[in-house]
């Protein structure tokens, strides 16, 4: 979110808790990317903050209800209040329960595998309509493609990231794998360390695809703990959700803090590792990258 709407859209969130009878005196800026995440004093819940254009929260906030329901390691919506999306001031709004971390703050990758695999567990239950993978690697491709919305990427790296993306979709669809919910990003930067075990975040990315394509997002040491885990799908996801993150790195609307120099690192990486490995077959470089950790997009919600 723009430094500018910081201050108006923390006034509205603080605005919505109180009428709902929550005691909001103060904010502290948890995260803030697409959206502004904020804990709420002293009422200590957590609101996510977006414009009102943003029309994901609901789905959000019904998907984390049914999924809590089911006991899956989602974070909770606030029990005190009415589980919906709130609008205030040219806001959506949305309260959740704060989780206390755990200390120390870190997930092994045997905790990390065994909560991604009960989310999956549940989702599995769930019949809700959501976009494709390829719909999102399909997003990447029109922003390579798009010299207006990608002015610094350099030819030779558009090339790259244009063919990456388009052997690989291709490459993983013939496969056939088994498809089903997914989280769409369970990164370290979406998933709570708490006292009650990791509990995920952000489900506005869900999409339907392999299960490996959630694993690629994970720290790579999780994979080898996932049960029935297909390996070397496993590989081809991660070189593809590489090139993707790689690609919102270049998007001139892009926020994260220091994208472009993260852009420009991890393109070196997936040209070293193809130089080491047939054009035809990036995916067995995946070993040589390093593990990202940590958020890897400032677009929460999706691709622009």
């Amino acid at each position: 979110m723009h430094a500018s709407e910081v201050p108006r859209a923390v006034g509205a969130a603080m605005a919505a808790a109180s009428s709902l009878g929550l005691t909001a005196d103060d904010a502290v800026v948890l995260h803030d990317s697409n959206k502004l995440t904020l804990r709420l004093l002293p009422c200590d819940a957590v609101a996510r903050v977006a414009p009102a254009a943003h029309q994901v929260a609901a789905f959000e906030v019904e998907l984390a209800r049914r999924l809590t329901g089911s006991g899956c390691p989602v974070a909770a919506l606030d029990p005190r209040v009415e589980p919906r999306v709130h609008e205030r001031d040219g806001y959506v709004i949305t309260l959740w329960t704060y989780h206390e971390p755990a200390t120390p703050a870190e997930i092994s990758p045997a905790g990390y595998a065994d909560a991604l695999q009960r989310l999956h567990g549940g989702m599995r239950e769930l019949d809700v309509p959501t976009p494709h993978f390829t719909d999102r690697v399909e997003q990447a491709q029109q922003l390579v493609a798009s010299r207006d919305r990608t002015p610094a990427l350099a030819d030779a790296d558009r090339e790259l990231l244009g063919d990456t993306l388009r052997s690989l979709r291709r490459a993983i669809g013939e496969r056939g794998a088994t498809e089903q919910l997914l989280h769409g990003e369970p990164h370290p930067g979406n998933v709570l360390a708490t006292k009650s075990g990791p509990l995920f975040i952000d489900l506005e990315t869900c999409c339907r695809g392999p299960v490996e394509f959630d694993l690629a997002h994970a720290p790579e040491e999780v994979g080898g703990h996932y049960p029935g885990a297909d390996q070397d799908l496993l590989r081809e996801c991660r070189i593809l959700v590489l090139a993707m993150i790689t690609t919102w790195r270049w998007d001139r609307d892009d926020q994260l803090p220091d994208g472009r120099r993260l852009g420009t690192e991890w393109l070196s990486q997936i040209r070293a590792a193809l130089d080491r490995e047939s054009p035809s077959s990036p995916s067995a470089a995946i070993h040589d990258l390093p593990d990202r950790g940590g958020p890897v997009r400032a677009h929460g919600a999706g691709p622009p």
